[in-house]
């Protein structure tokens, strides 16, 4: 059925739960399993003035490292269960933009992520990147909660 499973990350204890169910359905399957973590582009992330107490290069440098040591827990679960996973950190992406890329560039057939949960203002403010996976991917999507 499915052979290449995407599994989204961002490091939160929901994620954490979309990580472990993905992981079982790859290896239920004998899926190999691509994890990623997608981080957002400096602008969406210090507009204006905060841009000038936090620099691009000590931003880039702790996403980078944020970024590894998720998906150094992810390649851990993964070797534990003998399931094949690449990591992957997507830099300067919105989260369903690059999550929806890799996938199609990689050739993945389900896309398992978590979503979480935000309801009226709170979604309306952050968005709700699960929302845009689902409605903007062509590859099936898995949503965890």
């Amino acid at each position: 059925m499915f052979k290449h499973i995407l599994i989204a990350t961002d490091g939160s204890e929901l994620a954490q739960k979309a990580v472990a169910q993905g992981l079982e359905i790859a290896k239920g399957l004998s899926a190999k399993v691509t994890a990623i973590n997608v981080t957002e582009p400096w602008v969406a992330v210090a507009p204006g003035e905060v841009a000038m107490a936090f620099p691009i290069k000590e931003y880039d440098e702790s996403v980078a490292a944020n970024a590894a040591h998720i998906l150094a827990v992810v390649a851990d679960q993964a070797k534990a269960a003998a399931v094949d996973c690449t990591t992957l950190h997507v830099k300067d992406q919105f989260p369903a933009e690059g999550i929806i890329e890799t996938a199609e560039k990689h050739g993945c057939d389900l896309i398992v992520m978590a979503s979480h949960g935000r309801r009226g203002l709170m979604r309306f403010l952050l968005g709700s990147q699960a929302i845009k996976v689902l409605t903007h991917s062509a590859v099936p999507v898995l949503v965890c909660r």
